[in-house]
């Protein structure tokens, strides 16, 4: 005897009190909020691409208008009769200062954030973390005001000694005159930079799992074998985002740039030399007195800032993804 199949009634349509959550928006408030977000995405997209057309435009207008070539003359005087300008002085002094200010910040930068996740007292960590987050809110024009009246005077021993022990490879020689060289601009810049990679890499290395910790613990890891083979595998591509953060601030900083340096139209090959310049210090320092040509042309000058800027950002977006084995979301 065969027992009767019991088949299921699909309910009427239209009658059904509980839609289902299929992903789609179902309800006025999902509808907004799913139009917001979208436009928001969208809008940041546009504005990206109105900044980089207006940039290109003017830039092409400058350059064509240029009697020397763009990305080798030591020269700018975009005002004259025969305008001759070139970005390779500035582009020199911008990736060398910022270089500079990263080789000093990021290492102790990670090293504070690793004093204050995994070292410091709780009654200890928590004020330094929060001074260290102040220092990212100190206005520009103070940290260059800071580096003109007391860290320049006070380099001049430290460029000395440098002269002395390295000078006879060229790039430390010294002579007689202020600091006001692209090597101060690094020192100032890396610690311009330095709460902001601070700041990051204490967050992401916070986030570390316990048990990889408590486990590595277990094995009978030492404290610094604890950080080498859990904490900085862990938390490697959030100091390279960090980092990349950091350096965005340094190669577009302006004002404790011009406030520090003195600017020339010259590549010199010691980094303790007064002299060179940076984009962002130039187009400060001559927007203001430049006629409709100049301005086409500091604005050239800013669009190749622009793309060295979105060039480190992908190269940085690259490195994570090969190592996104070591990031929070693969752990």
């Amino acid at each position: 005897m065969t027992s009767p199949v019991l088949t299921e009634t699909p309910p009427p349509p239209g009658n059904d009190a509980h839609p289902s959550v299929s992903g789609k928006a179902v309800r006025p408030g999902d509808r907004i909020f799913l139009g917001l977000s979208r436009g928001s995405g969208i809008a940041l997209l546009v504005i990206m691409a109105a900044i980089a057309a207006f940039l290109t435009y003017r830039s092409v207008l400058a350059i064509s208008g240029d009697k020397a070539n763009f990305f080798t003359t030591l020269e700018w005087n975009a005002t004259g009769t025969e305008p001759k300008f070139g970005i390779a002085v500035l582009a020199f002094g911008t990736v060398v200062s910022s270089v500079i200010a990263m080789l000093i910040a990021v290492p102790v930068a990670v090293g504070i954030a690793l004093f204050i996740s995994h070292y410091a007292p709780r009654k200890l960590a928590s004020p330094l973390g929060y001074v260290i987050d102040l220092l990212a809110a100190v206005p520009s024009i103070i940290y260059g005001l800071w580096g003109a009246l007391f860290l320049v005077p006070h380099l001049s021993g430290l460029y000395s000694w440098l002269d002395d022990y390295l000078g006879w490879t060229g790039i430390f020689a010294y002579g007689d005159g202020a600091a006001r060289s692209l090597f101060t601009v690094g020192i100032l810049l890396a610690i311009m930079i330095l709460p902001i990679v601070t700041s990051v890499s204490r967050e992401v290395f916070l986030q570390v799992p316990k048990m990889h910790e408590e486990a590595a613990l277990a094995l009978g890891a030492t404290r610094w074998e604890v950080v080498r083979m859990s904490v900085l595998p862990f938390g490697r591509s959030g100091v390279i985002s960090a980092s990349m953060l950091g350096l965005g601030r340094a190669l577009g900083e302006t004002m404790a740039v011009a406030t520090v340096l003195s600017p020339s139209f010259l590549i010199n090959t010691s980094l303790l030399n007064p002299g060179g310049g940076t984009f962002a210090q130039n187009i400060a320092s001559k927007f203001s007195e430049a006629n409709q040509f100049g301005q086409d042309a500091l604005i050239a000058s800013g669009l190749v800032l622009f793309v060295i800027t979105l060039l480190v950002n992908g190269a940085a977006r690259m490195i994570i993804a090969r190592r996104k084995e070591y990031s929070g979301a693969a752990a």
